[in-house]
């Protein structure tokens, strides 16, 4: 424990700082997962507001100071990255033409 007042006030300042942040990165944490989630399992749909609400966290957090910016935009980067690999990946129903009988 400190002795020095201003280090005590310090501390008590960090404590309320502390459990303020620690829901804020637990809502950013969750709004990934959840978008992640959807994305995986095909739902394009619900991926894209997923992902959408998962950006908007992450900015909100960037700019409270709770997470440094540059680690949002590579969070955001990786989140979209995947997002985009779904919706360009072409559908798997498709069957190829099979070239042979023309010959």
């Amino acid at each position: 424990m400190p002795r020095i007042k201003s280090a005590q006030k310090q501390m008590r300042v960090s404590g309320r700082r502390r459990t303020r942040n620690k829901s804020v990165r637990s809502m950013v944490k969750t709004n990934i997962t959840r978008a992640e989630r959807l994305i995986f399992t095909g739902e394009r749909a619900g991926a894209g507001e997923a992902v959408v609400a998962a950006v908007s966290s992450l900015d909100r957090a960037a700019g409270k100071g709770i997470l440094h910016p540059k680690n949002a935009a590579r969070r955001k980067s990786r989140l979209m990255k995947k997002l985009n690999a779904v919706q360009v990946a072409p559908p798997a129903e498709t069957e190829p033409e099979d070239k042979s009988e023309t010959e």
